[in-house]
């Protein structure tokens, strides 16, 4: 377990799990969000996000948090781990409306700078038609794994909150 892909809905709380991860692991996390994002919420065009990407996992240890389906593929193929957060469409919207309103005109630890916090009804959207939309991608490029890469699956904060008990006590024994 030295590359972890994290992917999931926006209001999951993909880059959460990351920071915990790092925290127990001492693995460097990796916010997509952050190297995606130019201020003002300006598109790294989409040559150079692949580029990006694609050094990202040149690394020997990272947890990679963050959906980004034109670089996924590339992050799945590299990452020995990979944790999908299928949380249900109701409480990843009302975690991204709190963070919105948490981070209100701030830009939060996972962005990039300049990008202050917003909740949009695109963004609104893009959440609620996350499990019939691109949880159906997602699962066609799970299915391509390799055999050497654990998928867990994680359904609800209890089910996160339980993994990240693993890992403690995996990491306490080492």
């Amino acid at each position: 377990m030295r590359r972890i892909a994290i992917i999931g809905s926006g209001g999951a709380g993909k880059s959460m799990l990351a920071r915990q991860l790092g925290d127990i692991t001492g693995l460097p996390v990796i916010h997509l969000d952050r190297e995606f994002w130019r201020p003002g919420w300006t598109e790294t065009p989409k040559p150079v996000w692949k580029t990006r990407v694609e050094d990202l996992v040149k690394g020997d240890e990272w947890i990679i948090d963050g959906n980004f389906g034109g670089t996924m593929e590339i992050r799945l193929a590299a990452a020995d781990m990979v944790v999908f957060l299928n949380f249900p469409r109701v409480l990843c919207t009302y975690r991204a409306i709190k963070r919105a309103v948490t981070y209100r005109k701030r830009t939060r630890p996972d962005m990039g700078p300049g990008c202050n916090e917003k909740f949009d009804l695109e963004f609104l959207r893009w959440i609620w038609q996350f499990p019939g939309k691109t949880v159906p991608a997602i699962e066609a490029r799970l299915v391509k794994l390799g055999p050497d890469v654990r998928l867990i699956r994680l359904h609800s904060p209890k089910e996160a909150e339980e993994f990240l008990v693993e890992v403690r006590s995996r990491f306490a024994k080492a």
